[in-house]
């Protein structure tokens, strides 16, 4: 039998956080992963992370599994694949399926990074082949490179819902409709926003029916459903389809903590054990972190990981407490200033109005998806300012600041608190140089100008679509509903490293639809 000072189960953010943490500290670390890949969730995320310099924000997911896997293999954690620990015993004692044998390890301490596993729901037909998780899409496409389908329907908007499903567009899938049971869309606005300027309908109050076909999906009928639940007879509406994604939720997967005798809660983030500020559960030296612990993002998951793996260090003596407890309040700092704004765990379930400024929260984004444009004039980011100015399209009280920090000019400015909305200083010059709009982990930043032309007015927007245009390509102009409002023409395409793959498009429109026109369609393509 192997034994370590510290074993950890799971090697996502949160695992190989507390790996890195623990290492630092002297501690002889071992992670075991069930998985061909380390990393976890991370090297399924193409998109970019919100938060703060100190979460990675505007880093893409993949990029930080990376950091996070060089760091720990340069402090000398061992990670072991496709391990399987099917036995975690009160003495931290594991047993571990590796190949055809079980193998015996024993761990002075042990942190569980199980992290969690899609919810399903079942409907006639669940069983098809082409019906799945939206996390096993985003699988086959961002680690595999393989379409999950053509035409595909996704139920669920949550967060996870509105990324895999602008990733399903970014792989060449038409995403034909997001459904939703609930009478809001569930994730963050931003997200929203940018399926909905590209033509994805919203069906909220509606839930699949039924998935059609005989050895595989070829259609989904849904049904709009009254304030119980029940499916209102009548309402259905058949879509052709190939493939229907679930995003309808996370579970912790918790199973192990049980086993080894943890005390458990029933909890609105999942079956949880209880747990100390230090990650600490009923059994001594065994510690959780991530979503086994209660589902929240991955910036969260990795403060979460180091302030276990810092536990950990303690636990065995390699730090005092005074060093623990000076360390672990500088990252709940952190980590509470991501679980604040609209989107935090105390508002799980409530209906927010207003904004933290007072402002009044946008009907039509939270049931259609979009900002109207008469509404953007209350939001102090949506100013109309001289010359080429920005014009920021995120309303809601997110934890996010990157366009703060990226804007050489000072032109944005959000301040210490980072759910504050952003606003734009139409006193400061602003360069046109873009950061802003490459920056925005929601693609919600927009460069205007109304100056350079009598007649026209150019609009930089974020654009991660290939192949990219080219400057005098023709096309269509849509407007943040995603309908066409106007030609357009291709006036330059940016690709600089500094953008880390979020291309700058600026197009050229009729001058009134400055304040409209959000999204370029090429020619020939559907929207």
């Amino acid at each position: 039998m192997k034994r370590y000072d510290l074993i950890i189960v799971g090697a996502g953010p949160s695992g190989l956080s507390a790996a890195i943490e623990a290492a630092k500290r002297g501690l002889k670390v071992i992670v075991f992963d069930e998985n061909a890949k380390p990393g976890g969730q991370l090297f399924k995320q193409i998109h970019k992370f919100f938060g703060s310099k100190e979460h990675k924000a505007k880093i893409r997911g993949f990029r930080i599994g990376e950091d996070l896997l060089k760091e720990a293999n340069e402090l000398g954690v061992s990670v072991l694949l496709n391990a399987t620990v099917v036995g975690l015993y009160l003495d931290k004692e594991i047993t571990v399926r590796i190949e055809d044998e079980i193998r015996h390890y024993k761990g002075d301490t042990i942190i569980v990074a199980t992290g969690a596993t899609e919810n399903m729901v079942t409907f006639e037909g669940w069983t098809l082949p082409g019906v799945m998780g939206a996390g096993a899409a985003q699988t086959m496409m961002n680690l595999h490179g393989v379409k999950p389908g053509e035409r595909v329907l996704m139920l669920g908007s949550g967060n996870v819902g509105l990324v895999v499903s602008y990733q399903l567009m970014q792989a060449g899938c038409e995403v034909v409709a997001l459904v939703d049971a609930a009478p809001r869309i569930g994730g963050y606005g931003v997200h929203a926003a940018k399926l909905t300027r590209c033509g994805v309908p919203f069906y909220l109050s509606h839930t699949i029916v039924k998935a059609e076909g005989e050895e595989g999906v070829t259609g989904v009928t849904i049904a709009e459903v009254d304030g119980t639940w029940k499916l209102i007879p009548g309402t259905e509406k058949q879509f052709d389809v190939d493939t229907i994604c679930l995003a309808v939720g996370l579970s912790p997967m918790s199973q192990l903590l049980t086993m080894a005798g943890c005390i458990m809660k029933d909890t609105p983030l999942g079956y949880v054990p209880e747990c100390d500020k230090f990650g600490g559960t009923s059994v001594p030296g065994l510690y959780v972190a991530g979503d086994v612990s209660g589902i929240e993002e991955a910036s969260s998951a990795m403060i979460e990981g180091r302030i276990a793996g810092i536990a950990a260090a303690c636990f065995l003596g390699f730090i005092d407490e005074e060093e623990r407890t000076e360390e672990t309040d500088k990252l709940e700092e952190a980590l509470e200033s991501l679980r604040e704004g609209m989107f935090a765990p105390k508002n799980r379930g409530k209906v927010i109005d207003k904004t933290e400024e007072g402002i009044l929260v946008s009907e039509n984004l939270l049931k259609k998806g979009y900002i109207k444009e008469d509404e953007m004039e209350r939001f102090p980011g949506g100013l109309k300012g001289k010359g080429i100015h920005p014009v920021i399209e995120c309303t809601q009280n997110i934890p996010c600041n990157p366009c703060q920090e990226a804007c050489p000019r000072k032109c944005i400015r959000i301040g210490e608190k980072i759910t504050a909305l952003p606003a734009v200083d139409i006193e400061m010059n602003c360069s046109g140089c873009g950061m802003c709009v490459a920056s925005c982990s929601g693609q919600a930043i927009f460069l205007v100008n109304e100056d350079i032309d009598k007649d026209y007015a150019f609009i930089t927007l974020p654009y991660e679509f290939l192949p990219l245009p080219v400057k005098g390509e023709s096309g269509k102009a849509l407007d943040r509903s995603g309908q066409e409002v106007c030609l357009a023409e291709v006036a330059e395409v940016k690709s600089l490293k500094a953008f880390d793959q979020t291309h700058l498009l600026t197009m050229k429109v009729p001058k009134e639809m400055a304040m409209k026109a959000r999204f370029f369609l090429r020619q020939g393509v559907k929207a």
